[in-house]
């Protein structure tokens, strides 16, 4: 008999073309084409927990995923089989055997991100990140980036139709940093709730253009009213980058 075996892959994706991570009928989803891949790679029908649900458009450098699974084939071998099978725009960076009892979404104890903005249109870059036409006043930027370290209830940044029992998040790390000539936002937190971080740059950009004060920042964050933002920042700048156990 067989044995069942757990693996863990860390996952790739410019999410331009995709309808998100999770899977839904009749849409392209980066879920969708790996387990499509799987099934054509082992005749088996698989499915794929991922640590974060990604909205269309969204990208990864580090998305972690484990499915279980009934098979011979090597464990070394499912990356590059997987590859085979998969659009350019997925690659599967490592796959690994991990314990039978580990999951990719429950088991997780931070998520990183990172929101990368642009200033001026470049035709490489457009949907990888978002282009201002103006420039951002950093140490306003900063200000606002401290504000939400530590453990607060998040619900302005997260539309109410998603919104959870408890919309409390523990955000370890937010800053704001100078890659070249851009500006990447930088956050780990224990969990997220949806469009919280797209939410959250939409604001600081607000702020970082002088439309909003650091004191109405505050003010917003405490009030719990998402319907109070004035924009939310488009998905192609947003990247999961590493997911920690």
């Amino acid at each position: 008999m067989k044995r069942e075996k757990n693996i863990r892959l860390i996952i790739e994706y410019n999410g331009t073309r995709f309808s998100g991570w999770q899977y839904q009928p009749g849409l392209l989803t980066v879920q969708g084409e790996i387990e499509s891949a799987l099934k054509k790679l082992t005749s088996q029908k698989v499915a794929v927990i991922g640590a974060g649900r990604t909205d269309a458009g969204v990208h990864a450098l580090g998305q972690t995923a484990n499915f279980m699974i009934t098979h011979d084939l090597p464990v070394v071998k499912y990356r590059d089989g997987l590859n085979f099978y998969l659009p350019a725009q997925i690659r599967i960076k490592q796959a690994e055997e991990v314990a039978p009892d580990f999951h990719a979404r429950y088991d997780a104890i931070w998520r990183q991100y990172r929101y990368r903005i642009g200033f001026g249109r470049s035709a490489l870059f457009g949907s990888r990140r978002w282009e201002i036409e103006r420039g951002l006043d950093k140490m306003l930027l900063d200000k606002a980036a401290t504000i939400i370290l530590g453990e607060h209830n998040f619900a302005t940044f997260c539309a109410v139709s998603s919104q959870k029992g408890s919309n409390r998040c523990l955000v370890y790390e937010s800053r704001w940093e100078w890659q070249g000539s851009e500006l990447s936002y930088e956050i780990i937190a224990d969990r997220f709730l949806h469009n919280m971080i797209r939410s959250l740059v939409g604001l600081m950009v607000d702020v970082g253009t002088g439309g909003v004060t650091t004191r109405s920042f505050r003010e917003l964050f405490r009030s719990r009213d998402h319907t109070a933002l004035r924009q939310v920042a488009p998905p192609q700048g947003l990247y999961l980058v590493a997911v920690g156990y």
